[in-house]
């Protein structure tokens, strides 16, 4: 099976810019990363080293976050973010000016957390807004916008794939049809989803698979998560994108558990 590393995660001991090219080095050809700069609109010449690097390494990107503001302290991105409106609408130009430039079609906008002091229904009028914008922008070069529910932040409020589809049906009533859920199996279980019950009524509609297993978010088989059995269900039942590895776990240890194709 052909996997996606996510470079955002794995090869972190390495400077950003080397890391596609580790991951060509490790027998990959096909690399994700989460938004790659410090800010929403970053320098040309910072998008040009970030688009070469990716040439250069001869990988396909194949997944992209839009900004999503300063994970490291705990944001969780600026779909839902009042007060952030317009420098979400910039990122869009970035992220499809990346897109066109790569090839890359899936763009994972992250929904953002609950506000304090901010009503909740306001930040979902504007996440509705801001993601048929984002939809739109990228439909030119035939993009498609992903919608993940995520562990680790009490105050995300997309926990579920219930909570997600409520969303896209939103989406999709309000004319934009290239926005499909991002399946994490990793944070969907962690957050009690019945997984294979999941795949088996909506696997043909997931726009992204990512996997880690559980406890400890690492690599498939550090923990008890079937992810083997859940990604073979998917495929089974006509999922055909790709499956990312979004896993913690040392450069030396990080592969050890894949299956090698002899040469």
């Amino acid at each position: 099976m052909t996997y996606t590393v996510n470079c955002s995660i794995l090869f972190t001991e390495l400077p950003l810019l080397e890391r596609a090219a580790a991951a060509k080095a490790a027998g990959f050809d096909s690399v994700e990363f989460w938004w790659p700069f410090a800010t929403a609109v970053p320098a040309d010449s910072e998008v040009e080293a970030f688009i070469a690097s990716i040439r250069d390494a001869g990988v396909r990107l194949d997944g992209l976050n839009f900004f999503a503001g300063d994970m490291a302290v705990g944001d969780r991105g600026l779909v839902s973010w009042v007060g952030r409106e317009s420098e979400f609408l910039a990122n869009i130009d970035v992220v499809t000016a990346i897109g066109e430039a790569t090839g890359c079609k899936g763009f994972n906008a992250l929904y953002g957390n609950r506000q304090s002091g901010v009503d909740g229904q306001a930040q979902d009028k504007l996440a509705i807004s801001n993601l048929v914008a984002a939809a739109k922008g990228v439909e030119r070069i035939g993009g498609t916008v992903l919608l993940e529910p995520i562990s680790g932040s009490a105050d995300y409020p997309l926990k579920t794939s219930a909570d997600a589809f409520f969303v896209l049906e939103k989406v999709h009533a309000a004319g934009a049809s290239n926005i499909k859920l991002l399946a994490d199996f990793y944070h969907l279980a962690v957050n009690g989803e019945d997984v294979a019950a999941l795949i088996e009524g909506h696997a043909h509609e997931f726009g992204h698979v990512q996997i880690a297993d559980d406890p400890g978010r690492g690599a498939p088989g550090t923990g008890t998560l079937p992810l083997g059995e859940w990604v073979t269900r998917t495929r089974e039942l006509g999922y055909s994108g790709g499956v990312a590895l979004e896993y913690k776990a040392a450069q030396a240890q990080a592969f050890t558990w894949l299956i090698r194709q002899p040469a």
